[in-house]
């Protein structure tokens, strides 16, 4: 492992930056933050922004940890930024970062490792806007942002296609609906942890994923244990199946009308929401890992070359 052995390890937390989910990566990387002091670890927060190389090469730390959010921290930039530098990190490598980020280069590879998802396409925004691009119903969101920012969903009877924001990007992925459960399960290294059912008021956008009262979770999903084995197998196999390390998240949908045919692989998130009462660490809590044991066992598993 990259770390050194002295008695405390310098860690840098690396929070903030400059993506749409700023907000929501500073959270993180304070709790996370909180948690490693606690377990003893030198901590340094480090707000990045486009001097991040020349701050970590003043700081020198032993271990980088990643709470970054979206863009540039989790589509496989920090990471390159992290190797180039030789410091050891946390979560994914450079590869497995941006393929997951691309959500459409994620599916290739899921359907080539026989996970089940959706069909999808891209499409240029003035295309989407001019006429449907797939029956409806159907889901328009960026390709290449994490989180539900500009989810747009377009129902069965929409009267016609769907007028998109002007800071949506020129070219949009377009996904026929996954109706059901919003389901999800978080891997540790080899192992997958258990399924969590995200209960909601209606659409399950950005806001009911980070503020209260929008969503709660039922860990674990009451789910038949059939439809409990699938999660923990196809997480682990897309977990796998991108090269992720570390910590990952994938997400599931479930029709629960039709069975395991009902159920289909969304995403998976290289950087998953690190607040205690985030989805990961409550996986991790339930499956008897502490918030900072968590975060200790980030830290420990860090190194160059993901």
């Amino acid at each position: 492992m990259g770390m050194s052995s002295r008695a405390n390890p310098k860690v840098a937390v690396l929070m903030g930056g400059p993506s749409a989910e700023r907000e929501v990566s500073l959270s993180t990387g304070r709790e996370c933050a909180a948690a490693l002091r606690d377990e003893g670890f030198e901590v340094h927060e480090v707000d990045a922004g486009r001097d991040l190389a020349s701050v970590l090469t003043a700081l020198s730390p032993d271990v980088c940890f990643n709470a970054l959010h979206g863009r540039w921290g989790e589509d496989g930039c920090v990471q390159g930024v992290l190797e180039w530098l030789g410091i050891p990190y946390t979560h994914s490598g450079v590869l497995a970062s941006a393929l997951a980020m691309d959500k459409e280069r994620s599916k290739d590879i899921y359907r080539r490792h026989g996970l089940p998802v959706v069909d999808s396409l891209l499409a240029s925004r003035d295309e989407v806007m001019a006429h449907h691009v797939m029956p409806p119903p159907y889901v328009v969101k960026p390709f290449n942002e994490g989180s539900s920012v500009g989810v747009y969903l377009v129902n069965e009877d929409a009267n016609g296609p769907p007028q998109l924001a002007e800071d949506m990007p020129k070219i949009v992925m377009v996904e026929s609906f996954a109706p059901g459960r919003e389901l999800t399960t978080t891997v540790v290294g080899d192992r997958a942890l258990c399924v969590t059912d995200i209960k909601t008021d209606g659409w399950y956008d950005y806001d009911a994923k980070y503020k209260p009262g929008g969503s709660w979770h039922v860990v674990p999903a009451e789910v038949p244990d059939e439809i409990t084995a699938a999660c923990l197998d196809y997480a682990l196999r897309a977990h796998n199946a991108l090269g992720c390390r570390g910590v990952s998240r994938t997400d599931f949908r479930w029709d629960e009308s039709r069975g395991l045919d009902g159920l289909i692989l969304l995403e998976t998130n290289t950087q998953p929401g690190m607040t205690p009462t985030s989805l990961t660490p409550e996986q991790a809590e339930h499956a008897g890992m502490s918030f900072g044991a968590l975060c200790r066992w980030m830290v420990e598993d860090a190194s160059c070359n993901r």
